[in-house]
């Protein structure tokens, strides 16, 4: 059972039939929801009723407390139905709704987050928008009740005013849309220098990480940090992301026994975490560590990445290979009750010197070291695992591994949080990509299996090879008909990197088909840059080109460096032109505000120079091809790229010869290629001229 309660069983509403995780937690509301779609929007204009939008996901920790409190109510759902057409939208499944009415959210209140819940007129405009609202007035705010009241009443007479205004905002909102092309190419280097010292500048060189609590990840910080430190030899960039990874892998945002991350953590220490995991921030996590593995030589940030993946691997993945959305922060209506530990518990199962040993390791103390707020009868002593004394003697360490085993064979038969076990291609994507890398980069087999499994997932239940076309959502046997850029973008990212960490000639071919997929579907020749949704797309108030990088990089972002590699590699210079024509579009936003577009900075650093090309010549399933890869792939060289001679290549590297006895390196600049080697220390010198890392 999730852990958000429910009405009992004798109601139920429209949701009953949605796939989507989150509609199916509130279709058993007295709230008569619809979902999002013509029977909704009919209602509306039929009965000349405001509409209540409310979206969210199902691992939303107040998506589930307002549920409890409000849409459980059947004196408030009576109310809703009288008064109201009432939607709910799931985020993760709708993220182009999400968008545009977060956006008018965030334009009249200054601020957005989840639950988010919009009034509209019957055709769909905004004119008023708020986040949770609780049961009963606090803290100078109305409650869910009173705020209903007011709009009936303003409805009724007022609702000349309300249209007019909603007029006015939408029309706000559609010039929030507008971007201004460009023609020259005004992002460089003084734009990359900017931005990274405007990151560094948030930097916190007590616990790490970049700005103040709540702190997140954002991994795409960190990440061009690290291409900033290669440009322009700042040493300092590295040390601070190193530092922030460390500071990271020690909190209790880190799943300490189990591996994983949380989305982001309360405090500026990284150690109390908001205890939901989600595959895109574990995805983006690893990519980090990879790269601080790389430069750094560290083994434990590949530990990291180890951590992960077996995770994902154990929790979040379906039987046939995909990958599933997210896990809840919630067990039994209690906040990370899963996760945590009281002194009590850990003496009585440990031996004298575990216990020892953990809580000085873990810092276990009676008092704990998180309050639980859940009401009526919180739980007391509660302590998250945290690292804080690392120094270990080889006994001690020995004592920590069996208490830690002894620990994960507890947890697991505690209640586990609710699995939102949706598949979506664009996450998939994400985690396909990392986990590729992963491959490439410590070489361990079960990765590069996983990779494949996942992608003849995708291939086979969200890709149409007849309409050429990527679903978005696959659960419990079916999957949606919406096209979304953020799907197709990540993927092609995806595919793109299991090809430079396999050669494998047919996962070239599907990145190539899905990149003149998601041209045809999105891409807007004539300004530049990619719609979020296609042409067809029903029922919403605005096209959108989607340019910030938040929790999830924009498809707009990763959309430009998957082109601009890919042009590399098949020598397209349609696809770089359309690229180089999107880091214009943005280039205001890049100069301006460069915190809103880290991932972008990431394709404006590669678009600024030639890859260098690491061209292996020979079977690509025979162990000297896979050798010469690991060199390839084990040294930080961001820009570069790996491509076998067979398939889509460019012309030149379909020319090369090898050995029929073992395969050859070809190591290319943009200008000539050095004689061909079998030897991997050669290949990795060339990459590492010219980078922190030699």
């Amino acid at each position: 059972m999730n852990a958000a309660s429910h009405s009992p069983p004798q109601h139920s509403n429209r949701l009953i039939g949605e796939k989507s995780p989150y509609l199916q937690q509130h279709a058993h509301n007295p709230v008569d929801w619809y979902p999002w779609g013509d029977e909704a929007f009919a209602k509306a204009r039929a009965e000349e009723k405001p509409i209540l939008l409310s979206i969210g996901y199902s691992t939303c920790h107040w998506c589930h407390v307002m549920e409890r409190e409000s849409f459980t109510d059947d004196t408030l759902g009576a109310y809703l139905k009288e008064h109201f057409i009432s939607i709910k939208v799931d985020r993760e499944e709708r993220p182009d709704i999400d968008k545009i009415y977060m956006t008018f959210a965030q334009l009249t209140t200054g601020s957005g987050g989840w639950p988010l819940n919009v009034f509209l007129t019957p055709d769909l405009k905004p004119f008023y928008a708020g986040t949770y609202f609780p049961p009963e007035p606090k803290h100078g705010r109305p409650s869910f009740r009173q705020l209903l009241e007011r709009i009936t009443e303003l409805w009724k007479t007022k609702r000349a005013d309300i249209t007019e205004s909603a007029g006015a905002l939408t029309e706000r909102l559609k010039g929030t849309a507008e971007h201004e092309a460009g023609n020259a190419f005004p992002a460089g280097e003084r734009e990359l220098r900017g931005a990274g010292q405007a990151f560094l500048h948030e930097y916190d060189p007590v616990h790490g990480g970049f700005g103040h609590a709540p702190k997140f990840p954002r991994p795409s910080q960190p990440l061009f940090l690290l291409r900033y430190a290669r440009r322009f030899g700042e040493k300092e960039a590295v040390q601070a992301v190193l530092h922030t990874c460390t500071r990271m892998a020690a909190g209790g945002m880190y799943d300490q026994l189990g591996g994983g991350f949380s989305r982001y953590s309360v405090d500026e220490r990284w150690l109390v975490p908001h205890f939901e995991k989600m595959l895109y921030d574990n995805a983006q996590l690893v990519q980090l560590f990879l790269d601080a593995h790389l430069v750094s030589g560290d083994v434990q940030y590949a530990g990291v990445v180890r951590d992960i993946l077996h995770y994902v691997k154990r929790d979040m993945t379906h039987r046939d290979g995909g990958f599933f959305s997210a896990e809840d922060a919630d067990s039994e209506g209690k906040e990370g009750k899963f996760y945590c530990w009281t002194n009590e518990e850990l003496s009585k199962l440990l031996t004298t010197d575990e216990f020892k040993g953990v809580s000085r390791y873990f810092g276990i103390t009676v008092a704990g070291n998180f309050v639980d707020h859940s009401d009526p009868h919180p739980l007391p002593g509660q302590n998250i695992l945290s690292v804080v004394d690392p120094k270990l003697t080889d006994t001690e360490r020995a004592t920590l591994s069996s208490a830690r085993q002894k620990l994960m064979a507890v947890r697991t038969k505690r209640v586990r949080p609710h699995l939102d076990d949706k598949i979506l291609s664009s996450w998939n994507g994400m985690m396909l990509g990392a986990i590729a890398r992963a491959y490439a980069i410590l070489g361990d087999e079960e990765f590069r299996e996983t990779a494949e499994r996942n992608l003849e997932f995708i291939r086979t239940h969200l890709w149409d090879t007849k309409e050429k076309a990527l679903h978005l959502r696959w659960r419990d046997g079916g999957r949606d008909s919406l096209q979304l850029l953020d799907a197709y973008a990540n993927l092609l990212s995806g595919v793109l990197d299991l090809y430079e960490a396999t050669l494998d000639p047919a996962h070239l071919q599907f990145a190539v088909e899905l990149a003149e997929a998601m041209m045809r579907r999105f891409h807007d020749s004539a300004d530049g840059g990619f719609w979020q949704t296609s042409a067809d797309t029903p029922h919403l108030l605005v096209r959108v080109k989607e340019d910030y990088d938040g929790a999830e990089p924009s498809g707009n972002s990763v959309a430009a460096l998957a082109l601009l590699k890919l042009a590399a590699i098949c020598d397209r210079k349609d696809w770089r032109e359309a690229a180089e024509k999107t880091i214009r579009l943005f280039a205001q936003r890049l100069h301006q505000t460069p915190h809103g577009v880290p991932h972008l900075l990431l394709a404006l650093d590669f678009a600024l120079q030639e890859p260098k090309r690491i061209i292996i010549v020979g079977d690509w399933l025979c162990g000297s091809t896979r050798a010469l890869l690991r060199a390839a792939h084990g040294t930080f060289e961001p820009h570069k790229v790996v491509m076998g001679n067979h398939g889509l290549v460019e012309s030149f590297a379909r020319t090369l010869k090898g050995s029929e006895e073992y395969s050859l390196a070809f190591c290319c600049t943009a200008t000539e290629c050095r004689p061909p080697t079998r030897d991997s220390k050669v290949v990795n010198d060339f990459l590492r001229a010219g980078t922190l890392t030699k």
